[in-house]
């Protein structure tokens, strides 16, 4: 299972999540979750990965297609 940061939030919903974080003085942050299959890496694939992800500054998933 992957997650991102919910996309395209209807009001309605926004709305509900705005109430809420200042009933509870919280910030929340939605999320949306994906059923999607990693792929097996090799080590060496791993590394190319890691390196990417530290140039970029962001976090990469390898899914099998």
């Amino acid at each position: 299972m992957l997650f991102s940061i919910a996309p395209n939030i209807e009001i309605d919903t926004l709305q509900a999540i705005t109430d809420l974080e200042k009933e509870m003085g919280k910030t929340f942050v939605a999320f949306s979750s994906y059923e999607l299959k990693p792929s097996a890496l090799s080590a060496e694939e791993v590394g190319k990965i890691e390196e990417i992800e530290k140039k970029l500054g962001v976090s990469l998933v390898a899914l099998d297609n």
